[in-house]
């Protein structure tokens, strides 16, 4: 189901260097080539139950290498489920390192995409399919670097667990799952948070290591009315009274926090920006109290969910015919709720904010809150010196994730994780969950490269 595609205008006319842009430099990053391009061609959608043959396929992959296949296996969960094999370590005592992916994808439909999602292309130094950035290409990657530590006769002190979740695009019940049988687990790194940034010309510019995220919850809302005939409007309207309850939501603003994390964010991407919003950065981080930065990261759409959990309306429905006046209307209010803040205060104020008796509110989807991770020294010390690696000189700067990941699940048994991907890209080349996505071929051997340093530190010694 592969094939590579060659552009039909070659590099500065040589055949040898467009060859070259699209063929990793090293034998590792050849061999997380090969490993990618097996596991895009798995449809790993929800509901697709191709989750276990994904799993079968990396089992082969890493016995290959000398893996035990009594060190893998596969816990089964409805159409999904969790893949984990085990790198053995000379302390069996010793509470083990996670290193934790995910094998799910979100769905993509053929007529959207100019190539097959599910048919890996190579073009341009690029590789095409879905789940060729979101996951795949970081399982490919974490394979081939296990592979090659195993091979190498390499022996960690603590054992390693490969933890593969297979539903973290939709409800990460295989990941709460994997959680509760790895609540020993001493550290987690989650190949799927945290990024480098380049420019549009290449040149790196930061690492954002996830040290938080929000809480993820959805609220649905109801009202309804006797209706009538649309000839005898009333004063009360189902569907007016919904909208007024959307605006309350959208206007009201929770309160403004600051931990650990975010007041390390703040302080260092203060230094990457210009102008009002850098300087806004900067006064946040000194204190967290200042209004105007408050009011200037508040109207800035990247920021406010930095500074406070966030609730906007993302559905509604209502109504049961055009010429009849609506009976019962529903809205999905969708909240990112800040670490360690407790879901049952934001549904509180939620209902205060509505202030309207008639609309009810129940809880549709509550994940479970999670404060953030400890900024560990060991943590960042093996992180910069793995990302120094590749990007010599390039700023840490830890992060809360605005969006949630499996890291949560571990977060909230008090288990510190990290999202520590390493993968550089410019924003032009970020198709996570879009059409074409794609993963710049040259990111491979320096994800070997990254992944190696960073393994061999925190479960090496």
């Amino acid at each position: 189901m592969f094939r590579t595609i060659l552009p039909l205008l070659l590099v500065a006319g040589s055949p040898a260097l467009a060859l070259a842009q699209d063929t990793p430099a090293t034998p590792a990053g050849r061999e997380a080539l090969d490993v990618l391009i097996g596991s895009i061609p798995f449809r790993t959608v929800v509901g697709g139950n191709e989750v276990p043959k994904l799993s079968a396929y990396l089992a082969d992959r890493l016995a290959q290498a000398g893996f035990d296949h009594s060190d893998m296996s596969f816990v089964p969960l409805e159409n999904t489920g969790y893949f984990t094999a085990r790198y053995r370590g000379r302390d069996p005592k010793a509470r083990p390192l996670v290193l934790l992916v995910h094998l799910d994808v979100v769905d993509a439909k053929r007529e959207d995409w100019k190539r097959d999602p599910f048919v890996p292309v190579i073009e341009n130094g690029y590789v095409y399919g879905r789940g060729a950035l979101d996951d795949k290409s970081a399982v490919a990657i974490l394979v081939t670097t296990l592979a090659k530590l195993k091979r190498a006769g390499w022996m960690p002190a603590r054992d390693i667990i490969l933890l593969g979740s297979g539903d973290e695009e939709s409800a990460m019940e295989t990941t709460a799952l994997a959680a509760e049988q790895l609540k020993d687990a001493y550290l987690v790194l989650n190949a799927d948070a945290g990024f480098g940034a380049r420019d549009e010309n290449g040149k790196p510019l930061y690492f954002s290591l996830q040290a938080a995220e929000k809480t993820y919850a959805d609220y649905t809302l109801t009202t309804t009315d006797p209706g009538g005939h649309s000839s005898q409007p009333r004063a009360s309207n189902a569907i007016v009274r919904m909208g007024r309850a959307a605006e309350r939501v959208l206007a009201h603003r929770f309160p403004v926090r600051q931990d650990e994390v975010t007041k390390a964010y703040f302080a260092a991407a203060a230094k990457t920006k210009t102008g009002p919003l850098g300087t806004a950065m900067a006064a946040f981080a000194r204190d967290a109290k200042d209004a105007a930065a408050i009011e200037a990261l508040t109207n800035d759409p990247e920021m406010i969910g930095k500074i406070r959990t966030t609730c906007v309306p993302t559905r509604i429905e209502g109504g049961h015919a055009y010429n009849a006046l609506p009976q019962k209307v529903k809205a999905n209010i969708n909240c990112r709720i800040f670490p360690g803040e407790e879901p049952s205060m934001v549904r509180a104020a939620l209902i205060d904010a509505i202030d309207d008796p008639g609309i009810t509110l129940t809880p549709r989807l509550e994940m479970s809150p999670a404060a953030g991770s400890p900024l560990r020294p060991d943590v960042l010390a093996a992180v910069t010196k793995a990302i120094h690696l590749n990007a010599p000189g390039v700023p840490i700067i830890p992060a809360m994730e605005t969006g949630t990941t499996d890291s949560s699940r571990f977060r909230a048994r008090g288990i510190p994780a990290f999202g520590v991907m390493g993968v550089f890209l410019k924003q032009s080349e970020f198709h996570a969950h879009g059409l074409d996505e794609r993963l710049p071929i040259a990111a491979l051997d320096e994800g070997v490269r990254y992944w190696e340093s960073l393994i061999r530190d925190l479960a090496g010694k």
